[in-house]
C-alpha cells in the first residue's frame, strides 16, 4: 500500500529552497555590484596617482656646490620634464652691482661649457638646460664675472666660488 498522505508532494522543502535560491541570488547580486563599483574606484584611483605622478617633479640629476671651507653653498637639482635646472642658494653670498654669477659644466674629460648666468638674487631660480647636455657632465661650478662679459667667455676669468659633483640619481 500506497497511502494517500504520502501521495502529495511536500510543499514546505520546496519553498525552503526557493527562499535559498532568492537569497543566494540577491547575495549574487549584491556581491557583483560591489565588485564592479570596488574595480571602478581602484581604476580612478590609479588615473588619479598617474596624473599626480606626471605632475610631479622627477630630479634626475642633484649636485650640491661647496664654498673654499667645504660648506655647500649652493643645491642643483634637473627636472627633465621640466628641462631646466633648479638652483637654490643654501647660504647668504650674493654678486655685487657689477658682478654675475655663471654656472659651469665640467666634463669628465676636460671640457667646460657654460649652462647660463644666475640672473636672480633670489634664493632660488631655474636655468633652461637639456636633460642630454647634462649626460656627460661629473662637475658644476659656479663663477663670479663682470656683468654683461659672461656670455662671450669659454671659460671662467676668476677662479671657481663654488664647485661641486654633479650626480646622476637611480630611477
Amino acid at each position: 500500500m500506497f497511502d494517500a498522505a504520502q501521495a502529495g508532494p511536500p510543499r514546505r522543502p520546496i519553498a525552503w529552497w526557493r527562499a535559498a535560491t532568492i537569497a543566494c541570488l540577491l547575495v549574487i547580486a549584491i556581491a557583483t555590484a560591489t565588485g564592479v563599483s570596488m574595480f571602478e574606484q581602484f581604476e580612478a584611483q590609479i588615473r588619479h596617482l598617474q596624473t599626480k605622478l606626471q605632475k610631479t617633479a622627477q630630479i634626475r640629476y642633484i649636485a650640491i656646490l661647496l664654498d673654499d671651507s667645504q660648506a655647500p653653498a649652493m643645491l642643483v637639482t634637473s627636472d627633465p620634464q621640466e628641462g631646466s635646472l633648479q638652483i637654490q642658494r643654501l647660504n647668504n653670498v650674493t654678486e655685487g652691482r657689477a658682478d654675475s654669477m655663471q654656472l659651469w659644466a665640467l666634463s669628465a674629460n676636460g671640457q667646460l661649457r657654460s649652462l647660463g648666468v644666475l640672473t636672480s638674487p633670489g634664493k632660488t631660480l631655474r636655468l633652461p638646460v637639456a636633460e642630454k647636455t647634462l649626460a656627460d657632465i661629473s662637475e658644476l661650478a659656479i663663477s663670479v664675472e663682470d656683468k654683461g662679459a659672461t656670455t662671450q667667455r669659454r671659460e671662467p676669468s676668476l677662479p671657481y666660488l663654488f664647485k661641486g659633483a654633479l650626480v646622476q640619481k637611480a630611477l
